[in-house]
């Protein structure tokens, strides 16, 4: 599996060049070619036909599959000489601008590849005329965690150990550990998968949540692994996962937006009863306090009342006199005199 969007890239750029010279390959062998899983190729197949010289039709790739079988359709059309030389509407020049200029600002691009883009950037910034100056007022900005990116690709091209300090929003808590990276992935955010020595397991942390960060020079040395298949998501509860039940109101919906469950019963006043199913149900006990007055964990009924003991000591914290449902997670706060309720 690609160790991060810029590899997948570069082999979706390389996956073009070489089903055009294989008309009807087979599924199977050109994912054994590019060392990755039949799924992330039909994956890619996907994505393919919607790139092409314009995005508004006519020229796009003509890729398809029967799930044994690759086919382009239009790859004569596209490759010859006789081809009509690249026009691009003014949108579409200044989107491209945009999104070079964005590339080219991610840590962990090589830099040939940077001095690459910025080359090809000034070429279509020629091209584009007055179009270039209103893709100059506008920019993409990434996530923060940009410099623990770069220390993480650097890690794993070199093979390298990385000792880092993590917040693990579960327990609540830093830890301390050294870490054999695997690779880099994005579900949303972007994670490093890794060998923890801490735990002597398999771990998943989002760069994130990476307070700090050292690179190390003993030699990265993960075990053998199979790279988990991300397809479903990263949150996979196993069936073998304690059960838990949790009650939301309207406001709380979102809930089975975010978290994977087996089910979710709608309730008379328009909320849902979710059951879901975790590998550390303590964890949902931040959840409930998000929730509020919008939700409870009503099962198993040790975390009922462990989250209601969470709330308690939040209230307590604050100097707050509080009101306990005796059935719910969550705690309703009195008002504080002079302070509407």
């Amino acid at each position: 599996m690609a160790a991060n969007a810029i590899d997948q890239t570069r082999r979706m750029l390389s996956l073009v060049t070489y089903l055009r010279d294989r008309p009807g390959a087979r599924v199977e062998e050109v994912a054994r070619a590019f060392g990755i899983s039949d799924d992330e190729l039909i994956s890619d197949l996907n994505v393919l036909p919607m790139c092409g010289t314009s995005f508004r039709g006519g020229d796009l790739l003509e890729i398809d599959t029967d799930g044994e079988r690759i086919w382009w359709r239009n790859s004569e059309a596209l490759g010859s000489d006789t081809a009509q030389p690249l026009r691009l509407a003014a949108d579409e020049a200044t989107a491209l601008l945009v999104a070079a200029r964005a590339v080219a600002t991610l840590p962990g691009l090589r830099e040939s590849d940077r001095e690459a883009l910025q080359r090809a950037t000034a070429k279509l910034e020629t091209a584009a005329g007055e179009s270039a100056g209103a893709s100059s007022r506008l920019s993409v900005t990434f996530e923060s965690e940009g410099g623990v990116f770069a220390d993480v690709d650097r890690a794993i091209a070199e093979r390298r150990r990385l000792w880092i300090r993590y917040y693990s929003p579960a327990r609540d808590e830093l830890t301390e550990r050294e870490v054999d990276p695997i690779r880099l992935f994005a579900v949303g955010h972007t994670y490093v998968e890794a060998w923890c020595r801490l735990s002597e397991a398999r771990r998943t942390f989002r760069l994130d949540r990476v307070a700090e960060i050292k690179l190390l020079d003993e030699r990265s040395d993960p075990p053998p692994i199979e790279p988990r298949d991300l397809s479903a998501g990263l949150v996979q509860p196993a069936a073998t996962d304690p059960e838990v039940v949790v009650e939301v109101g309207p406001g709380g919906r979102w809930v089975a937006e975010y978290y994977p469950h087996d089910s979710a019963e709608e309730l008379a006043d328009g909320g849902l009863r979710i059951t879901l199913r975790t590998p550390e149900p303590a964890s949902l006990r931040r959840l409930a306090l998000r929730l509020g007055a919008d939700g409870r964990i009503t099962a198993p009924e040790e975390l009922a009342r462990s989250a209601r003991e969470v709330a308690r000591q939040a209230l307590a914290a604050y100097g707050a006199d509080g009101a306990y449902r005796a059935d719910g997670a969550e705690a309703q706060a009195a008002p504080a005199p002079g302070v509407p309720g």
